[in-house]
């Protein structure tokens, strides 16, 4: 089951306060909500979920919340499941993951093959 298209922009207006720049984007098959260019939160069969690092598990800590566990989809490490309804925790959670996940790595240019 993939994430519906109104679920996405639920996810998106709880968070959409949280910076400056915040966008999703259609990946995997589900979504990726990006802060500032910086991956934040994945969203797969209307789940969010958050990398299990721990600055992600300090902020469920400071709101009393002991996270629940899951796989977002077949292959993938363990994550977070992220309280989206929680609109505090999101927003908060989104700040802290876009100040402490690095820039991703530029994608390398593909060579162009030299004729033979």
């Amino acid at each position: 089951m993939a994430t519906s298209s109104d679920f996405i922009e639920f996810v998106y207006d709880q968070v959409a306060t949280a910076t400056d720049s915040i966008r999703y984007r259609k990946m995997f098959g589900d979504y990726m909500i990006f802060s500032c260019d910086k991956p934040v939160l994945l969203v797969c069969d209307d789940t969010v979920y958050v990398k299990q690092i721990p600055d992600t598990l300090a902020v469920f800590t400071a709101h009393g919340i002991t996270p629940d566990v899951g796989i977002p989809y077949g292959g993938a490490r363990p994550h977070y499941i992220l309280d989206i309804e929680n609109t505090d925790l999101a927003i908060e959670m989104v700040q802290t993951l876009t100040r402490v996940l690095p820039m991703p790595k530029p994608k390398k240019k593909k060579a162009a093959s030299k004729p033979k």
